[in-house]
């Protein structure tokens, strides 16, 4: 019998690929997706019209939503805002994230069959903000810590923990890395110099993450997989640091290498986002979606799909070239270099340090671009990893709570009983309820200390698990200077 299959994000990038795998599957699947209607959308799905249900509606508007789901077996959440446009509207991502969120958990509930659909909720690496050298090695259940100014992160913290903790008898939590897509080559923003030159992510080709979303609705999907948080990567060949990244990225068009087109103040310290995760190879374990494609042939396949004016770079002076990347270093209000030029303090702290910091970032002769180390070093979660979650007693959470800063204040669990919340105190007093799987497998904690007001060095002078992923990048004693600035736009 045919499965049915609710699809969000369709149109966009991770969503098309999966809609890309399911179509060969259409003996075994029915595919409904949710789209807006607008002209773009209506030209790219037309001819998929006769093959799969479109619902034209917008993932905001609860009657849509309900629409899409009525029927399904499978719910995957891919849609939503992303960056760079979620970093420009910050209020209208969060609004249009969290919304969506509340609204397919809702429309699932509803459900005559709620407790048999599974349910498909893909987060972000953004989650956990910058883990460079030395604690650039990942996993699930590390400290959700979101990069300041990172509005887009915390709308998908919010939305991951209104899954979880909706009601939903069976949930998976992806979280997606940088995706490798042929469009990445167009992408001409700012944001390009908001990472740092040694700052690591393991990507994820298009490829893989589209069929990773058709994998998970087979038949022979393990029952233990879900309730469950995975890192989503293309594994040890796509591991790379930002350097290694442009360099890759640009001799795919023949450009020039990143000293000849970059000044290498122009990229930030730190406060961007990623890691490589010492995890991922549980997900393949699951799925096995990788293609196993070498990186290097990757990014050849990623410059054959572009137009060939593109290539037209390797015969443009590479001052040329520098000449055109030089005004998105000054950009209004996004630019780094802009900010350094207005000497906007609050921008400044957050990705630099400081004016002097940036003042001394050596030139591109005496950068340190090695490759971050390949030796794995986890992180601590504060409790007994080597029990399995259906062994979990309320001593596990008094454990992990005290090593957040915090306590547990319930005085009674049912072994192994993750889903049902329980009473958390956090160092500064602030009393919550959440599950233990949110807290121990997924590293939320205090929802009024996390993300805002990105307190981050007083919450990691009293919170052990916190600090592990702040003080090596940050210091011990770095006071919030980040200021109302951070708030510009939020609600």
């Amino acid at each position: 019998m045919k499965k049915t299959v609710f699809l969000t994000g369709a149109t966009g990038t991770m969503g098309w690929a999966g809609l890309q795998e399911f179509l060969p599957r259409l003996d075994r699947f029915n595919i409904t997706v949710l789209a807006r209607p607008s002209k773009a959308n209506k030209k790219k799905l037309a001819p998929y019209a006769n093959q799969i249900r479109i619902v034209w509606g917008d993932l905001t508007k609860y009657e849509d939503v309900l629409e899409g789901t009525r029927g399904a077996d499978y719910v995957l959440h891919v849609g939503g805002m992303v960056s760079p446009a979620a970093d420009y509207f910050p209020n209208k991502t969060r609004y249009v994230n969290v919304k969506a969120a509340e609204n397919i958990a809702k429309a699932v509930l509803a459900q005559p069959n709620s407790d048999d659909i599974k349910v498909c909720y893909i987060g972000s690496v953004a989650q956990t903000s910058d883990r460079n050298e030395p604690i650039h090695w990942g996993r699930t259940g590390d400290p959700i810590c979101i990069s300041v100014y990172d509005h887009y992160a915390i709308s998908k913290t919010l939305a991951e923990k209104t899954i979880v903790e909706s009601g939903i008898k069976q949930w998976v939590c992806l979280r997606q890395s940088g995706i490798l897509y042929p469009a990445i080559l167009k992408n001409y923003d700012p944001i390009m110099f908001h990472v740092p030159l040694r700052g690591v992510l393991e990507w994820a080709t298009v490829e893989d993450s589209g069929r990773l979303l058709a994998n998970l609705c087979e038949e022979n999907v393990a029952p233990d997989f879900w309730n469950r948080f995975y890192n989503i990567g293309s594994g040890p060949e796509y591991r790379l640091s930002n350097y290694e990244f442009e360099c890759k990225l640009l001799q795919t068009i023949s450009c020039p290498a990143p000293e000849k087109i970059f000044n290498p103040e122009w990229f930030v310290l730190r406060n961007f986002h990623g890691q490589w995760y010492a995890d991922s190879q549980v997900l393949e374990d699951y799925l096995h979606f990788r293609a196993n494609m070498p990186v290097d042939e990757y990014f050849k396949h990623m410059g054959k799909q572009v137009p060939w004016f593109y290539h037209l770079a390797k015969i443009v002076p590479p001052f040329i070239i520098k000449m055109a990347m030089r005004p998105l270093a000054y950009k209004k209000k996004w630019g780094t270099q802009w900010w350094i030029k207005t000497g906007e303090k609050q921008r400044i702290s957050a990705y630099y340090g400081s004016v002097e910091a940036w003042k001394n970032i050596p030139d591109w002769k005496h950068q340190d671009l090695s490759h971050p180390t390949e030796e794995v070093t986890l992180l601590k979660h504060g409790y007994d990893e080597t029990k399995p979650r259906t062994e979990w007693t309320i001593e596990d959470m008094r454990q992990a709570a005290v090593f957040r800063g915090g306590k547990c204040l319930s005085e009674t669990m049912v072994q192994g009983d993750f889903r049902t919340p329980l009473q958390w105190e956090c160092q500064f007093g602030h009393q919550f309820e959440m599950s233990p799987v949110l807290v121990l497998e997924g590293g939320h904690w205090c929802p009024e200390c996390l993300p805002t007001p990105w307190n981050y060095d007083e919450i990691a002078q009293g919170n052990p698990f916190f600090a592990q992923v702040w003080h090596p990048l940050h210091g011990k004693n770095e006071h919030n200077q980040y200021g109302e600035d951070v708030f510009a736009g939020w609600e």
